[in-house]
């Protein structure tokens, strides 16, 4: 059993490729059929690495009932985020309009043309946590565009009146909240500036033509007052590190010796590097934290990430001159080489959240298995600097991170 997405050559698509949905790729011929049928579209936006695409897949998209559901009443279309960052941004940002929040797998739900009304990310195969059934909202909405077509009309049009009013907002859009995004604010407008604040050239980028000082002022007000004063970055969870939203206001504190920036920065940066979202052996960042302490990763790495948080901790140990920064930006550069280098040149651009079909299998800790690795003293050592205790802190084992 096969659909269209075998002709692919995205990793993620050609993992659905077996599915019994009948899968489109994005294209003008999904689009056209939907307008042709007179059917709403099912839009699903994922990425090879990601732990819960995976777990919507077994659960209703390889299950018949619920693709015969799907093929029935919708044109369903897959994309692969790393493949369309284009698209992934545009109805992320309905998403996150729509429910305060996002993450992928995502799930929208548009007219033929193409605009959304309806949204939200992983769906489970049965009611639980207080949300619906994929069955149940897939059924919900059928009705709804069959026999309620103004309410799904009223819908897309005030949406897209939202975004609209948004993207009035560039500076502030996806920073604040619980947005699921990794990509926050703009760059900045930070000058380099000869090492008076670090031991080299600080090498925090210009600000983008345009950029006027005052939208620049008003980001940053709104970054410095939002932002978690206990654990640091924004939002509540899921978190993500958004390393451009730091490398501006380091930018500020560097150009401007603006000191709310600086404390930002480093809160954030240090309970970063602290917590499980950091690998706190192997090195390199994973994607995000499930809680708002950082200490619960969602264990995929990406290549990108890790790419953006080593120039800022580089930028931030060039600027604050705290050796720690360069340590993680080391380890993490250190990660990338070893681990994310194809041996034929080029890089890897994620590794998967699930080892061997476990979630995070190689990043989990049990006091039997460090005992093992080190003598009695440095194994009692390893394990009160890292907060590993009998019963863990994740699943019965523990993720690593620096507590002392």
């Amino acid at each position: 059993m096969t659909n269209r997405l075998i002709n692919e050559t995205s990793p993620y698509l050609l993992q659905h490729a077996n599915n019994p949905v009948d899968w489109h790729p994005w294209g003008e011929e999904a689009l056209a059929e939907a307008r042709e049928l007179g059917r709403p579209i099912f839009l699903s936006i994922g990425y090879a690495a990601c732990h819960w695409c995976h777990v919507m897949e077994r659960e209703s998209f390889e299950d018949p009932e619920t693709a015969a559901l799907m093929n029935e009443h919708y044109v369903n279309i897959k994309v692969d985020r790393e493949e369309r960052p284009d698209l992934d941004s545009i109805y992320m940002q309905a998403v996150t309009s729509l429910t305060g929040r996002g993450g992928w797998p995502m799930s929208v739900w548009l007219t033929p043309d193409g605009a959304p009304f309806f949204g939200g990310t992983y769906f489970p195969d049965t009611p639980r946590q207080g949300m619906p059934s994929f069955r149940r909202v897939l059924d919900t909405l059928a009705d709804a565009w069959k026999n309620r077509p103004a309410e799904i009309a009223e819908a897309a049009a005030k949406l897209a009146a939202k975004l609209q009013e948004e993207a009035r907002l560039p500076a502030l859009a996806g920073v604040g909240g619980a947005d699921a995004r990794a990509e926050g604010s703009s760059d900045g407008d930070a000058r380099p500036t000869p090492g008076s604040k670090g031991h080299t050239e600080t090498l925090v980028p210009p600000p983008p033509p345009g950029l006027d000082p005052e939208t620049a002022a008003a980001a940053s007000i709104a970054l410095t007052s939002s932002f978690d004063r206990v654990n640091g970055g924004w939002g509540q969870a899921p978190k993500f590190p958004q390393p451009m939203a730091l490398e501006f206001l380091l930018g500020r504190y560097v150009s401007h010796g603006d000191e709310q920036a600086r404390i930002v920065v480093e809160k954030s940066l240090d309970r970063m590097a602290a917590g499980g979202i950091y690998d706190q052996l192997g090195g390199g960042f994973h994607r995000y934290s499930v809680d708002e302490a950082w200490l619960v990763p969602h264990f995929e790495k990406m290549l990108y990430d890790n790419s953006q948080l080593a120039r800022v901790y580089t930028h931030a140990w060039q600027a604050l001159g705290h050796e720690r920064y360069r340590r993680v930006a080391e380890e993490t550069l250190d990660y990338v080489l070893r681990e994310m280098t194809h041996p034929e040149g080029g890089y890897f651009s994620t590794q998967d959240a699930d080892t061997e079909g476990v979630e995070g299998k190689y990043f989990v800790w049990s006091p039997e298995q460090i005992r093992t690795s080190l003598d009695e003293e440095s194994a009692a050592l390893f394990m009160d600097a890292y907060g590993v205790e009998p019963g863990g802190n994740f699943e019965g084992a523990s993720i690593l991170s620096r507590v002392r």
